[in-house]
């Protein structure tokens, strides 16, 4: 029997990976750019850490973890999402006590959970994330929601929108919680099991409901903005100030509630406006006031953040028929004819691999005409020719496979031949 991969998989190929290192590496690119380091946390950390941190009463924590007890007894999950783990680091290594503040940091790396599998939604699936921890201030807030919009736009995809609320702080969603009980309390039953059971547990979890999304209930529920208080208006609206001198297009979502229960004030989401996807939401994030000393770290520390999933990103670009910039061409091809002539293409293929070009040669003793053959599927910009009078000569033909010019080179100048030739050096 065939083993094959477990479901909610994918294996990524060589031609699909080539397009997943172009995102990483650009990612990583405007991450510096915006002065934000990187941080690798485990990919398995303590269950509770995610109890705690994500909520009891989220879908991730109640049907999507992949938990499992170590040989000690220990109960260890799967990282579902970044940011408790990213917490749990800032705590532990006292990122707090460190002159800069606030920390600003992102992550790239396999996420799991257990979900439905379908198109642009996996098992184990790949998010980038960011965390700005340690302080707050509405210009954080403006800073990240701009940086996860302008990734976008700097892909090329620009038919995006911003979808924006206030969460309040939790005295204000307290308040407004028990304003949803009363709103749903009595009709409850036209909804389907989860809505059902986060009616006490987190009532505002219904507004973020899938299958009862059209209910008229859902509708003409109370907005939280009427529950905010004066800071908590005049924070979002400097929020909002500076999104607007950012140029950043945003509508605000009064049923917008995310799906993680540590969101305070300001939550985010990022969709795609074009009808003929199916994952509308790209990306995603908020403010937590209360994550880091929810997990037993300094009171007065606060963060804000988002993931995007690369995956998604990927079915962003081909939905907007954009190609990725990708150089799938390697420098050089050693063709080489005898046995002394194949004995040197192997040294001189790791010459210049060392030189820090991409060089292949020939591996089975085959004819000119097809190791040329060979160069050309490789997409070489240059093949190097040896054979036994170019050995007696101490010297290559070196051929350009678009023109097919031919240039004969001494051995001693062929990396200061290549420099400018390659490279444009002198």
């Amino acid at each position: 029997m065939v083993i094959s991969m477990p479901r909610g998989t994918q294996d990524i190929l060589p031609e699909e990976s080539r397009k997943w290192q172009y995102i990483e590496e650009k990612l990583r690119k405007i991450s510096s750019d915006f002065c934000y380091e990187e941080i690798r946390t485990p990919m398995f950390e303590s269950t509770e850490l995610f109890s705690r941190g994500v909520g009891d009463t989220t879908d991730i924590v109640q049907k999507e973890m992949y938990t499992f007890m170590d040989k000690s007894d220990r109960s260890l999950t799967l990282r579902p999402e970044g940011t408790a783990g990213t917490v749990r680091s800032y705590i532990e290594n006292k990122l707090f006590a460190q002159t800069i503040q606030p920390q600003k940091l992102y992550y790239v790396g396999p996420m799991f959970r257990y979900e439905r599998k379908q198109k642009g939604r996996y098992r184990q699936f790949v998010q980038y994330g960011v965390e700005v921890i340690g302080d707050e201030s509405p210009k954080i807030d403006a800073e990240v929601i701009s940086l996860a919009y302008n990734i976008y736009k700097i892909f090329g995809i620009e038919n995006i929108k911003v979808s924006i609320n206030s969460l309040g702080n939790p005295e204000e969603r307290r308040a407004y919680n028990e304003a949803l009980i009363k709103h749903f309390e009595p009709r409850i039953h036209e909804f389907d099991e989860d809505c059902n059971n986060r009616l006490y547990k987190n009532p505002m979890r219904i507004l973020d409901c899938k299958v009862d999304a059209n209910h008229e209930l859902v509708k003409t529920a109370p907005r939280l903005l009427e529950y905010l208080g004066e800071e908590s208006k005049a924070y979002f609206a400097e929020v909002l100030r500076h999104l607007d001198a950012l140029g950043v297009k945003y509508e605000i979502d009064h049923n917008l509630v995310r799906g993680l229960d540590y969101y305070t004030h300001t939550a985010f989401e990022i969709m795609i406006d074009n009808p003929e996807v199916e994952l509308k939401t790209l990306c995603g994030g908020g403010r937590y006031n209360g994550l880091v000393k929810l997990l037993d770290g300094p009171e007065d520390k606060k963060g804000i953040g988002f993931a995007l999933s690369i995956e998604r990103l990927l079915l962003a670009l081909e939905s907007e028929n954009i190609t990725l910039p990708i150089d799938d061409t390697i420098d050089l091809f050693v063709v080489s004819m005898g046995e002394k002539a194949g004995d040197a293409a192997v040294k001189l293929t790791n010459d210049l691999r060392l030189a820090g070009y991409k060089a292949q040669n020939d591996y089975f003793d085959k004819k000119m005409k097809a190791q040329m053959k060979i160069a050309d599927r490789y997409k070489a910009k240059l093949s190097i020719i040896i054979g036994e009078s170019e050995l007696e000569n101490d010297e290559y033909v070196v051929k350009d496979m678009e023109s097919f010019n031919q240039e004969t080179v001494k051995r001693e100048n062929i990396i200061k031949y290549l420099e400018e030739k390659l490279r444009g050096e002198k």
